[in-house]
């Protein structure tokens, strides 16, 4: 397993409400590298509920998003935009449930589509919900240019 470091925060005005550290109303995700999986763990709190000590689906849906978004980055290298966004609520999810895990891998890549599968687990490692999530991608050349893809190895810190 291997610390994915996040390389958009040093562009100026870099205000991703998912993974930017200087968003002060964002969710600051952090993400790792294991194996095929791109995975971020995070705590729910009080200011993204929906329903009554309940993750609001729409909050669920933006973590879902994003980790397959960093997943296109790790694994696929390259960048792109969510083109379809497909989530099953399978569970709630308690603000005051604790820590959860989600994982995200790659299922298909047909052309410049890449399909990836998420999986949002809560503190007692229960399934509550998972997507499916295509992104249209782009050449490395052209994320860099319109997208501010980095360099691949600025993902990641020196060993």
């Amino acid at each position: 397993m291997r610390k994915i470091s996040n390389p958009y925060d040093k562009i100026d005005n870099h205000y991703c409400f998912a993974c930017s550290k200087h968003n002060p109303i964002g969710l600051k995700l952090e993400f790792v590298e294991d194996g095929d999986y791109v995975i971020s763990k995070w705590i729910p709190k009080k200011e993204y509920t929906g329903f009554h000590n309940v993750l609001h689906g729409g909050i669920q849906a933006v973590l879902m998003d994003e980790v397959a978004a960093w997943c296109v980055q790790i694994k696929h290298k390259t960048s792109g935009l969510t083109s379809k966004l497909e989530t099953h609520y399978k569970k709630p999810i308690f603000i005051d449930g604790g820590e959860l895990t989600i994982k995200s891998r790659i299922a298909s890549v047909k052309r410049n589509l890449v399909t990836v599968i998420v999986e949002m687990f809560d503190n007692n490692g229960d399934l509550c919900s998972e997507s499916e999530v295509q992104y249209f991608t782009f050449t490395q050349e052209v994320a860099k240019e319109k997208l501010f893809y980095p360099e691949y190895n600025s993902f990641f810190e020196a060993d």
